[in-house]
């Protein structure tokens, strides 16, 4: 082996050292570690969370058991509501029954104050059938008592008292009594003077002379 050949033997044997003269940046690399950590845990990290590991038996949820202050709460609020509610339907029924009651007195006192009218009328009326029994209802005359007749008619009046009629004690006033074979009950012969009435209030009974059978 020559001297030359020793030498390059030397040379192949020899260690190669690389040598990197670059400074590394400790805080760089942190940060960086950090922001990795970050981005893994704003994508990937929740789902692998939620994700069940493999050969885990899954998990149900479970709802937390109510709090008993809560349904004892629960329970006086019902109970409440059913309070308030029963007091409505009993004003709501009060009202209702004070309506019905203040329509039925309106129209009593109206109707009172129509009769109060009607009833100081009678004895006009009175005259007007008289002159009428007589012949007398002529001219301007019979005209005005035809208005005041029909006048009256609006406002609910009603004359009965007929002969024929049988007698009522309730409608009808005897001024006299008197036997007949001509009829089967009490009859009205004689009429003196009419009754009226106001709807279903008497106003004034009829005077009739009255004839019983035999």
């Amino acid at each position: 082996m020559t001297a030359a050949d020793d030498e390059n033997d030397g040379q192949a044997t020899e260690r190669v050292v690389i040598r990197d003269r670059r400074k590394i940046d400790a805080k760089a690399e942190a940060k960086a570690k950090v922001a990795a950590e970050a981005a893994d845990k704003a994508t990937g990290g929740a789902h692998r969370a939620a994700e069940p590991e493999e050969g885990a038996e899954p998990v149900e949820a479970v709802a937390p058991a109510a709090s008993p202050a809560l349904g004892a709460e629960l329970e006086a609020l019902r109970g409440e509501l059913d309070e308030r509610t029963h007091d409505l339907q009993r004003v709501s029924a009060e009202y209702a029954n004070y309506r019905k009651r203040v329509d039925r007195d309106r129209s009593a006192a109206a109707e009172l104050t129509t009769g109060a009218v009607l009833t100081a009328l009678l004895p006009v009326l009175d005259d007007i059938d008289r002159a009428r029994e007589h012949g007398d209802l002529v001219g301007p005359f019979a005209s005005v008592a035809e208005q005041l007749t029909a006048v009256t008619g609006k406002l609910g009046l009603t004359a009965f008292g007929e002969k024929g009629d049988s007698f009522d004690p309730n409608r009808h006033e005897a001024v006299a009594h008197l036997t007949s074979a001509d009829v089967t009950e009490p009859t009205c012969v004689e009429v003196m003077r009419r009754g009226y009435t106001l709807g279903e209030r008497l106003l004034r009974a009829a005077l009739v002379a009255v004839a019983d059978p035999e």
